[in-house]
């Protein structure tokens, strides 16, 4: 048997924890001195503590994890309910971290205004491309909603033409659209805040038409006028470099008439080192 202060070292928590662990119920000693009230523990009780500190830690209230417990859930079925919620948080630490770096770009751009640089930004014809592209709907123009639908899109994309015997030819060129319904508020344009279609797509010289049942479309994509400006790092830092073009058209009396294309010039392993040229589609305003 241990003291309350040993079995709290073996434990590696606070006798106080304990105390509280015992005053709800979650964790009572194994035995009480009657005459002193001293708490004894068992060393078998580790197992109970460590399932209580487990499940504590991952996010489950104190209530839950009794529940757990009385249910006597063997090992095994612990262990898949740990990985699952583990699967939550590592889900919900990616999301914190998304949205980190979307502040950060947003402080960027805060950070900036008033001396956006002017001569990053070249108005040019861009050719007509053929490109294979698989298809997509985000639920926003927003960065969190179009990252879970491009990244898997390009995951699947490349296997699909390389199982084709399609060889890429260029750079990637991923491109947006409003989805067909429209936008909710009723305004429309692109960036309304409406669904919008993704097309994760790579130059290609493949015939016109679908690659036989993988779902790839090859299409040509017209010329178009552009205002075109390079970003370097991670997508997802995009906003800064996007708004130095927006600073320009206005600047320089252009109008936007649809979502820039992304094309990919440099895609290292590492993301910070992407370099990606914005074609925004343009008309003297």
């Amino acid at each position: 048997m241990f003291t309350i202060g040993d079995f709290a070292r073996y434990g590696r928590v606070s006798p106080r924890m304990l105390r509280h662990y015992n005053a709800i119920g979650l964790l009572r000693p194994d035995r009480t001195d009657p005459a002193t009230g001293y708490r004894f523990y068992g060393a078998a009780q580790l197992a109970r503590l460590n399932r209580i500190i487990a499940l504590k830690d991952l996010g489950f209230t104190l209530q839950q994890v009794g529940a757990v417990l009385d249910e006597q859930v063997g090992p095994e079925e612990l262990r898949g309910m740990l990985r699952l919620r583990r699967a939550e948080l590592a889900d919900a630490v990616a999301a914190a971290t998304a949205r980190l770096a979307q502040v950060e770009a947003r402080l960027r751009s805060i950070e900036s205004e008033g001396h956006m640089p002017a001569d990053d930004v070249v108005i040019k014809t861009v050719p007509a491309v053929r490109v294979a592209e698989l298809t997509g709907t985000a639920a926003s123009y927003e960065p969190q909603d179009i990252g879970p639908v491009i990244g898997p899109l390009y995951e699947n994309l490349f296997p699909l033409l390389e199982g084709a015997g399609i060889r890429p030819t260029g750079p990637g060129i991923a491109r947006y659209e409003d989805a067909p319904q429209g936008s909710p508020d009723g305004e429309g344009g692109s960036g309304s805040g409406s669904a919008v279609v993704v097309h994760a797509g790579v130059t290609v010289s493949a015939p016109v038409g679908p690659v036989g049942d993988t779902g790839v479309q090859v299409v040509e994509l017209p010329p178009f006028e552009a205002a075109t400006i390079v970003h370097r790092g991670a997508m997802d830092d995009v906003l800064p470099t996007a708004q130095t073009l927006a600073h320009w058209l206005d600047a320089h009396g252009y109008r936007s008439t649809g979502y820039a294309r992304e094309v990919t010039l440099e895609c290292p392993p590492d993301r910070d080192q992407w370099v990606t040229e914005l074609q925004e589609p343009v008309a003297k305003a």
